[in-house]
């Protein structure tokens, strides 16, 4: 997990947290096994719990595993690849990207110009970062809330991550 729960039971994230997860996920290597086991543990959580998600990772902007999961529609590909859009162009979640923007009280797309059809700021899309720092791909999830899309994809990739 990233945060902690409130009483609520619900997610609570920060910056500096996010900061600290993104360094926890850095990728030892990548290839499309590893991309194909990510999409299936993402899918396999989803399925348990019946979530309508649609699951994009991309190598570079090339899609490697793309999946609807029942209940999913197209828009929700749309939205997939919009975060992955913005994990990809600045290096960090789309859910970190959002709370600096509403932290700083700034429209995201206006301040950095950018059109909303094609990046959104929206908990969901994680940069794939290998050990030494170079951006190797994308993965995104939506149709859940936010904070669920990024957190669904973190819990795989841990998973992925200590069964190495």
């Amino acid at each position: 997990m990233t945060e902690s729960r409130g009483a609520d039971n619900t997610m609570t994230y920060t910056l500096d947290g996010l900061a600290k997860e993104q360094q926890r996920i850095l990728l030892h290597r990548f290839d499309y096994d590893f991309v194909w086991r990510l999409g299936l543990a993402i899918r396999q959580r989803a399925a348990t719990t019946k979530a309508p998600v649609a699951i994009t990772i991309a190598h570079g902007t090339d899609v490697a595993f793309s999946l609807l999961m029942p209940g999913s529609t197209p828009d929700n590909s749309d939205w997939a690849a919009r975060k992955c859009a913005v994990a990809g162009r600045f290096h960090r979640s789309s859910l970190a990207m959002r709370l600096e923007a509403e932290q700083g009280k700034f429209d995201f797309n206006r301040r950095y110009r950018l059109d909303d059809t094609a990046f959104a700021a929206s908990g969901g899309g994680v940069p794939l970062i290998l050990r030494d720092g170079t951006l190797i791909g994308t993965v995104g999830v939506s149709g859940l809330p936010d904070v669920e899309d990024h957190q669904l994809i973190i819990d795989a990739l841990q998973e992925i991550l200590t069964k190495k």
